[in-house]
């Protein structure tokens, strides 16, 4: 009983500290979007840059990442769980990103706004459901492996279902860089002003199914009987 209320208070502590993070994130962006005159990133040359603000934007998201990892990371006691308190912590501060941006700016105005979600390593592109969508997959998968300490035996079927997940994420990452790719011939700054046309809805799905597969791996352990 006492390691369980351990748990849950690492997972609450993870949870307050991605809530508190998507804060930060949300003002940031709002007041990089007021400097530039963007607060709709769906319009001519969405995120314009000057001196050096694309060096210190770039460095930016990167050093957001690695809080999240290192929340998890300090959080979990498993290479397992730490994983699973790092989505848990990516999964909050992505949603609310969304939610506390709205409260800010009334921006986005509903969930099919498209979003410049990233810069690394070419501008990522997607309505604001697909990343919400994932970040739920990943407070899922986090909760699961960091609260119920399901062990994940090392075989040829879990390797299978993480097999499944990877292909689930190079294609989602596709979708959202597809604009991107295809005009990275001309070069990364033609990249930077590219606005995308239409979002792959029905690739995605298959990628969020895919990427769906190590959640489903252990709600199949955890039914009645085993």
């Amino acid at each position: 009983m006492k390691r369980l209320a351990g748990v849950r208070a690492r997972w609450l502590l993870v949870v307050v500290f991605a809530i508190g993070m998507a804060w930060v994130e949300a003002a940031s962006v709002y007041y990089l979007r007021v400097m530039v005159d963007r607060l709709d990133p769906y319009q001519a040359n969405p995120l314009p840059m000057r001196g050096v603000l694309e060096q210190v934007e770039l460095v930016r998201e990167a050093a957001t990442l690695l809080m999240l990892l290192t929340m998890g990371a300090l959080a979990g006691r498993t290479w397992r769980t730490r994983l699973g308190y790092s989505a848990i912590a990516f999964g909050v501060w992505d949603i609310l990103y969304y939610v506390f941006l709205r409260m800010i700016c009334g921006w986005p105005k509903s969930l099919f706004d498209w979003d410049l979600l990233f810069l690394l390593p070419l501008p990522w592109w997607g309505p604001v459901l697909a990343p919400v969508c994932i970040a739920w997959l990943l407070i899922v998968w986090g909760t699961l492996v960091s609260q119920l300490a399901v062990q994940s035996p090392a075989s040829a079927v879990a390797a299978t279902w993480w097999r499944l997940n990877w292909l689930g994420v190079a294609l989602a990452l596709y979708v959202f860089m597809a604009d991107s790719l295809r005009a990275v011939h001309q070069g990364l700054e033609v990249t930077r002003t590219v606005l995308p046309q239409a979002f792959n809805w029905s690739v995605f799905v298959v990628a969020l199914t895919l990427m769906a597969a190590p959640v489903a791996q252990l709600a199949w352990r955890m039914r009645p009987g085993d």
